[in-house]
């Protein structure tokens, strides 16, 4: 198995590819406050997967809405 691990910046633009959102910056506030998604560090840099990265991304995606009323 050959994983390979994104820099912040590289984990901040694959989610910017994959839905549009979601900043280096955000992502290091994340880091320090909780509610990211999980990393790893080597030395001082966090490294992520993008399948921890889609993992987290899933778990922000809110329910299916067919209507305002029901984001309620």
């Amino acid at each position: 198995m050959n994983t390979q691990y994104l820099r912040r910046e590289e984990a901040a633009q694959y989610l910017k590819d994959r839905v549009g959102v979601y900043t280096a910056a955000t992502l290091a506030k994340l880091a320090t406050v909780g509610g990211g998604p999980e990393y790893r560090k080597v030395g001082r840099f966090p490294l992520y997967t993008a399948e921890a990265l889609d993992n987290w991304l899933a778990s922000k995606i809110g329910p299916v809405l067919s209507n305002t009323a029901g984001a309620r």
